[in-house]
């Protein structure tokens, strides 16, 4: 844990984190401008495989997008700058006070953040029987299923070849859900 999160869990008991509702895709200028307002915050970021003009990629995503933790005392904060600061939609709510998020999610999330705050999430998780697709590679567009990861890129997969079952392995990059 870095040295200025410690700070910011053990300023005072009576703080708790709340969750702000950010506008579509400004969540990192919601958390910029509310830290230069002096309120601490948290936006958990993840490692997301995308797909562009055919190839895949990976990007730094918010992992819960549109949302992001704030840190505030209910007695001492002033609340009221929160809901105008700009990337901020509003406090989220149930009726009329916004529930507070316990610490230990907070602590759990960061700490498995890595040097640079980003999560490296696993990115294909599949289950043994799962229909897969092919994505990238030579086998491109085929449909299989899920047999077993064999290391850490590798998995195997079972392919319908000419109506004949043959096994394959492929990068587990070039997986995706099947349709």
């Amino acid at each position: 844990m870095s040295d200025a999160w410690r700070a910011t869990m053990s300023e005072s008991t009576d703080k708790r984190w709340y969750l702000v509702y950010a506008k579509p895709q400004k969540e990192e200028l919601a958390r910029v401008n509310l830290d230069h307002q002096g309120y601490p915050t948290y936006l958990p970021m993840m490692r997301t495989p995308r797909r562009k003009m055919g190839r895949r990629i990976i990007r730094v995503e918010p992992m819960f997008p549109r949302y992001l933790f704030i840190h505030l005392d209910t007695e001492t904060d002033n609340w009221a700058p929160i809901r105008s600061t700009l990337g901020v939609s509003k406090l989220v709510r149930f009726g009329m006070f916004p529930p507070s998020v316990p610490d230990d999610l907070i602590a759990a999330l960061h700490t498995r953040d890595n040097a640079s705050g980003v999560q490296d999430v696993p990115l294909n998780a599949f289950e043994k029987g799962q229909k897969v697709r092919i994505e990238e590679g030579p086998f491109m567009g085929y449909e299989g299923i899920f047999l077993a990861q064999t290391s850490q890129e590798r998995v195997s997969i079972l392919l319908d070849i000419v109506g004949k079952a043959a096994r394959a392995q492929v990068n587990i990059e070039h997986l995706g859900p099947a349709d």
